[in-house]
């Protein structure tokens, strides 16, 4: 019994002493081949890194040497900078031969070597160019317009001035040579909450007086716009403007009063002091969140090249309705617009004063993504011969592949105070080059 019981005792010592030595065993014993081959693998990862770390910093090195040498070379030869300030001499050449400290912070961006700053532009406009092909089929006996042409390019140049004043150039390039379609600086800062313009520009009355060709929603201006207000040009030349901005709970109201030296269609001055007045009222209102509704009334009155006496009144008033669902915002839209115009202007030689009156209506609706589908009908009489009345009708398919092109077919039928009909088919394709600013809503 005695002996085993002894048995029992070493068996169970040894055991014990089996179970503790046998992590000290394992952890002494040598490294798998796969683990030593991954540490090796590390190792060389960590010298190709630190090599070429080490090229990194001699390449930086050298050229921050290489800005420094540039700089005091541009100091030397400039005789402005190189000159020293009343109070405080120039540094020595040890000075600046110094390279400032390098930060390796991701948020600040360090200067390429041979490219300039990015602040280089900052007094430079925004420049763009917008062309505007035209073509026609159909006949028309009482229209001179070509079958293919290029009536209007127009180059624009737009920048902040300062934080009190903008300015805004137009060039429009034509058959006839260039001329300045609007030009004019914008002061937004005015006591009062007053915004003036100065310069050339289009006058506020109505909605198409104020569009450039390239935004009009139709290949051609309405027929009231070329009988009564001047033609394509419309009321423009140079002047002041002076608005304000009325904010109320119910609706924007917009108020604007203008100068103009008269020199159109329209309008124009035998003497210094007889000049063109603008006036126009407009209010904005949101009628939901997808839909809103734009009214203004605009007067204009001046001389006229009629006579030496004579004068002219023109009264506009203009509606806007627009529709755009912010869900489906870039595949549905409906704008409705009208414009009514009463003109009333002196005759010749003593003849009966004139009261003529023009519209146009249209619609234009957005049926796929880039496909927008429009009318118009256009009634307008004539402004020195009230009983000459035009009227005409258009349909319209455009499409735009992207917010820098627009192709534009057109379908338009006239029927003149003369008895004649014209059919004919218009094409349009628009182009832009460059960052052209927003015109007026």
């Amino acid at each position: 019994m005695r002996y085993h019981r002894t048995h029992r005792v070493l068996f169970s010592w040894a055991l014990g002493l089996a179970l503790l030595n046998g992590p000290a065993a394992l952890a002494q014993a040598p490294n798998p081949p796969e683990v030593q081959r991954i540490r090796e693998e590390l190792e060389r990862l960590r010298h190709e890194f630190d090599t070429v770390r080490q090229q990194y910093d001699q390449r930086l090195t050298a050229l921050e040497k290489r800005l420094v040498e540039l700089g005091a070379t541009a100091s030397a030869q400039s005789p402005i900078e190189a000159a020293p300030a009343p109070l405080e001499p120039a540094p020595p050449a040890t000075q600046v031969a110094q390279v400032p400290p390098r930060t390796t912070s991701p948020d600040v961006a360090q200067p390429v070597a041979g490219m300039p700053p990015m602040s280089s532009k900052v007094f430079n406009p925004d420049v763009a160019v917008i062309g505007d092909f035209v073509g026609v089929a159909g006949r028309n006996s009482l229209s001179d317009q070509p079958a293919l042409a290029l009536p209007e390019a127009e180059a624009s140049f737009q920048a902040v001035i300062d934080p009190y004043a903008k300015g805004d150039f137009f060039f429009a390039f034509g058959p006839d040579g260039v001329d300045v379609e609007e030009g004019y600086i914008t002061f937004p800062t005015l006591p009062g909450g007053l915004l003036l313009k100065v310069g050339k520009a289009h006058a506020a009355f109505g909605k198409v007086n104020t569009m450039h060709t390239h935004v009009l929603p139709w290949t051609d201006r309405p027929l009231v716009t070329r009988n009564l207000l001047g033609g394509d040009e419309g009321i423009s030349n140079a002047g002041l403007s002076v608005s304000r901005l009325i904010l109320n709970p119910l609706f924007f109201l917009e108020a604007t009063g203008e100068v103009y030296h008269p020199n159109d269609e329209v309008f124009h001055g035998h003497e210094r002091s007889r000049l063109l007045y603008v006036g126009r009222l407009r209010a904005y209102r949101d009628l939901t969140e997808g839909t809103n509704l734009d009214v203004g009334t605009s007067v204009a009155s001046g001389p006229t090249a009629v006579g030496l006496d004579t004068s002219a009144r023109i009264v506009g008033v203009d509606a806007t309705f627009r529709y755009r669902p912010l869900r489906r915002a870039i595949y549905k839209r409906l704008i409705a617009r009208t414009e009514l115009v009463w003109s009333r202007q002196d005759g010749e030689s003593g003849a009966a004063r004139q009261h003529a009156f023009g519209l146009y209506a249209s619609g234009e609706y957005q049926f796929a993504r880039r496909w927008f589908a429009g009318a118009r009908y256009d009634y307008s009489e004539r402004a020195l011969d009230a009983s000459l009345v035009d009227k005409g009708g258009s349909l319209l398919v455009t499409f735009r592949p992207s917010e820098f092109s627009q192709v534009r077919g057109q379908y338009r039928r006239t029927n003149y105070a003369e008895g004649t009909v014209a059919n004919e088919v218009l094409f349009q394709f628009l182009f832009s080059i460059g960052a052209h600013g927003a015109h007026v809503f």
